[in-house]
C-alpha cells in the first residue's frame, strides 16, 4: 500500500501515530464536530455568579431575608450541593429561588421573575458534579450592590414608614390582635407605584452573627398583617380609608398597574386590627418598615380598582391523612377587568393553587402555582400579558392540599382541618388584584394587544378571550364618528331651524307694529310741492 494510502487511511480512521526512539505509539485524535460536542467546563466565576446574581444575592446577603450569605466563591461553596438540590425541586415548597409558577402551562411572563432556565439549571448540575470549581476571577461580573437599597426588591422607596416595636417571647403561642396606630408621614396627597414591607428584628446565634440561621421561620416573628390607611378629621372621625396588600412572611413587592395606582392620602394613618405574631424560638424584638413608591406629581389615574371577592374562607373541610384534595371557588366580574397580580392565599395545607376563567364555552388556565406557607409570592404579569376579561367571565380557582405526613408543614396529619386564622386551620383566597375599564377602554387594550403581537384571527390568547372576537376599534370608531357627526348635524339644523323662527317672529313683530299706518294712510297729511 502506497504511503500516501496510509495516511489518508489512518486519516479516515481518526488516528495519528507518533514515533518516539524508534517506538510507534499511536492514539485517538479528537474530531472537530467532537471537539463541538465536548461541554464547555463550567465554573464560579463566569456561570454561576451571574446566576446567583440576578436570582439569589437580593435575600441572600448580610442582613437579609436568607439563612447564608451567597456573595462570594467562598461563602458558596459550601453550599454548592445544597443548592443543586434547593434549585431542582420544581415549583413547589422549599425550591430556590421561591418562586412557585408551573411553566408548562397558562401565562408564563411575569415582573421581577428569578426563577432559573432549565440552562441554567443544568450549568448548576454540572458544576457540582465537577467540583464546583472557583474559575479564572477576571471572568467575574461586575458584583452587583450589597445592602442599603438592596435589601428592597422593587427599589429604593420614596418614603418609608416604620412600625412600633414587637416583642415576641421565644416560647409563647401564636397572637392576633390590633397594633399601634402609626402616621404614615406624608404630608400630601400621593399616588403610590408600588409598596413594599419588610421585618427587621435582633435575631441573633450565640456568636452575634445575625445571618447564622437555618430557615425563614427562624428569622421572622410577624407571619402577616392585614391593614389600611385611614385619614381622620378634629372628631376622630374616618373621613378617608384605603385598603392595602396583605403583608405576609416572604413576599415580595406589591407593584400596581401603572396606569391604576392607588391613592395615599395626606396625613395617613397605618391601621391594623389583625396582626399575627408567632414564636421563632427565642425573644425576639421587631418592627415592619413599609417602603413606599410614588409616582410624579400631577399624575392621575387612568383605571379604578377591580373588586375581585375570589375565595372561600369559611367552608373548608380537609380530611386527615389525604393528599391533593381539591376546594373550588367561583366569582363573576361584574365589569371588564386586567388582572395584574395573582396571589394565591392558603395556610399549612396548601400546596398549589390554579385560576381559571370561563367565558361562554372559553374555558382556559391562566396561572398555575405551588404554595409555601412560609414564603408567600405574589405574581405580577408582564406588560401585555395581563389577562383582559370581559364583564360576564367566571373567575374559578381550584386549590390544592396536602395534609399528610409528606408536608413538613403540617404538625400532625391524622387531624381534620376547618377554616379560620391560625396557620394550622385554613383560608382559601385568591388575593390578586387589578383595575376596572370602561368599554372604551376595554376595546383600546384589546387593539393594542393585537397590534402588539400582530395576532391574526387563527391565533390563541390565553388571558383574552375576545381579543379575536371582538370588531376592530377602527371599525367602531367609524361608526361612532358617523353618529357623532349626524347628532352634530342634527343639532346644527335644529339650531338653524330656531334661529329663523326667532328672526320670523321678530319681523312678524315689526309688521304688526308697522300695519296701521298702511292700513290709515290719511293719518298723516301729505306734502304737495
Amino acid at each position: 500500500m502506497p504511503t500516501s494510502t496510509h495516511t489518508a487511511l489512518r486519516t479516515a480512521l481518526g488516528v495519528v501515530v507518533f514515533v518516539t526512539a524508534g517506538v510507534g505509539l499511536v492514539v485517538p485524535s479528537i474530531s472537530a464536530a467532537e471537539q463541538a460536542d465536548t461541554p464547555t467546563p463550567v465554573t464560579f466565576m463566569k456561570d454561576i455568579a451571574p446566576i446567583l446574581q440576578r436570582s439569589c444575592q437580593n435575600c441572600h446577603q448580610p442582613n437579609s431575608v436568607a439563612p447564608m450569605s451567597l456573595i462570594t466563591y467562598e461563602e458558596v461553596r459550601p453550599w454548592a450541593r445544597a443548592i443543586r438540590v434547593r434549585t431542582g425541586l420544581g415549583p413547589v415548597a422549599g425550591v430556590m429561588p421561591p418562586w412557585y409558577i408551573e411553566k408548562n402551562i397558562g401565562i408564563q411572563h411575569y415582573v421581577f421573575d428569578p426563577s432559573l432556565s432549565d440552562e441554567e439549571l443544568d450549568k448548576i448540575t454540572r458544576w457540582v458534579d465537577n467540583g464546583a470549581p472557583r474559575g479564572n476571577p477576571a471572568d467575574l461580573p461586575s458584583t452587583r450592590p450589597i445592602g442599603g437599597a438592596s435589601l428592597w426588591t422593587a427599589g429604593e422607596p420614596d418614603l418609608i414608614t416604620v412600625t412600633e416595636k414587637l416583642f415576641v417571647g421565644g416560647d409563647v403561642a401564636d397572637w392576633w390582635g390590633d397594633i399601634e396606630t402609626t402616621p404614615i408621614g406624608n404630608t400630601e396627597d400621593r399616588y403610590v407605584a408600588s409598596v413594599e414591607i419588610r421585618e427587621v428584628n435582633d435575631v441573633l446565634d450565640a456568636n452575634g452573627d445575625p445571618n447564622d440561621r437555618e430557615t425563614v421561620g427562624g428569622r421572622f416573628v410577624v407571619h402577616h398583617m392585614i391593614w389600611s390607611t385611614q385619614v381622620l378629621d378634629e372628631d376622630g372621625d374616618i373621613v378617608d380609608s384605603t385598603f392595602w396588600p396583605v403583608h405576609e412572611v416572604g413576599r415580595n413587592a406589591d407593584t400596581f398597574d401603572p396606569e391604576g395606582a392607588r391613592l395615599l392620602a395626606a396625613n395617613s394613618l397605618l391601621v391594623s386590627d389583625s396582626l399575627h405574631l408567632h414564636s421563632n424560638g427565642r425573644d425576639t424584638e421587631a418592627r415592619l418598615e413599609i417602603g413606599w413608591r410614588f409616582h410624579p406629581k400631577g399624575y392621575k389615574p387612568k383605571y379604578k380598582r377591580a373588586q375581585r371577592n375570589l375565595g372561600n374562607a369559611v367552608d373548608i373541610d380537609i380530611k386527615p391523612m389525604e393528599k391533593d384534595q381539591e376546594l373550588h371557588a367561583y366569582y363573576v366580574l361584574p365589569e371588564h377587568t386586567k388582572i395584574t397580580t395573582f396571589e394565591p392565599h392558603l395556610h399549612a395545607p396548601g400546596a398549589r393553587m390554579c385560576l381559571e376563567t370561563i367565558w361562554g364555552i372559553n374555558i382556559q388556565t391562566l396561572t398555575c402555582a405551588g404554595y409555601d406557607h412560609n414564603w408567600v409570592r405574589g405574581y405580577e404579569y408582564a406588560p401585555g400579558y395581563e389577562p383582559l376579561l370581559p364583564k360576564g367571565t367566571i373567575l374559578h380557582i381550584t386549590g390544592y392540599m396536602d395534609n399528610t405526613a409528606g408536608n413538613e408543614n403540617i404538625p400532625d396529619p391524622r387531624n381534620w382541618q376547618g377554616s379560620g386564622n391560625r396557620s394550622v386551620a385554613n383560608m382559601f383566597i385568591d388575593l390578586g388584584h387589578g383595575v376596572a375599564m370602561t368599554d372604551e377602554q376595554f376595546q383600546e387594550a384589546m387593539d393594542e394587544r393585537r397590534a402588539t403581537f400582530k395576532l391574526t384571527k387563527n391565533d390563541v390568547v390565553t388571558g383574552c378571550p375576545l381579543c379575536m372576537v371582538m370588531p376592530e376599534k377602527s371599525t367602531i370608531e367609524r361608526a361612532q364618528d358617523l353618529l357623532t357627526a349626524a347628532e352634530q348635524t342634527q343639532e346644527e339644523v335644529a339650531a338653524r331651524v330656531e334661529a329663523a323662527r326667532e328672526a320670523l317672529a321678530a319681523a312678524e313683530a315689526a309688521l304688526q307694529v308697522a300695519k296701521p299706518e298702511v292700513e290709515h294712510p290719511g293719518a298723516r297729511e301729505p306734502e304737495w310741492r
